[in-house]
């Protein structure tokens, strides 16, 4: 088992998973966080932590897509390990529905 982060975490961002992660298996894009499956130690500390309730563990029915994305985009974009800042207006689209059609930037963020 792994955890995945889901199209919750488009726009908002928080990092507030990425102080708690004991093994940084964290990738930041423009726009979102990925965790890299093969990091990952399945201890679930990051999942309480989202306020936006975007990680969710991969044996969660409907999820395959969102396995496959964070695998591909954690090795593409840089390790994330100390909290940014959120998007100023993350709270605005917290709970929104259909970000990933409408936002989603496969860009790499800038990481640290």
């Amino acid at each position: 088992m792994t955890y995945v982060v889901t199209d919750a975490c488009i726009r908002c961002k928080y990092m507030d998973c990425v102080e708690v992660c004991p093994v940084d298996c964290f990738y930041e894009g423009e726009n979102m966080l990925v965790i890299n499956p093969s990091e990952c130690i399945d201890c679930g500390v990051c999942e309480p932590e989202c306020p936006a309730e975007a990680i969710l563990p991969d044996t969660e029915n409907g999820l395959e897509k969102w396995l496959e994305l964070n695998a591909t985009y954690s090795a593409q974009w840089p390790n994330i390990t100390t909290k940014g800042d959120q998007p100023a207006d993350a709270d605005e689209h917290k709970g929104e529905d259909g970000k990933f059609d409408k936002y989603f930037s496969a860009e790499p963020g800038s990481g640290g």
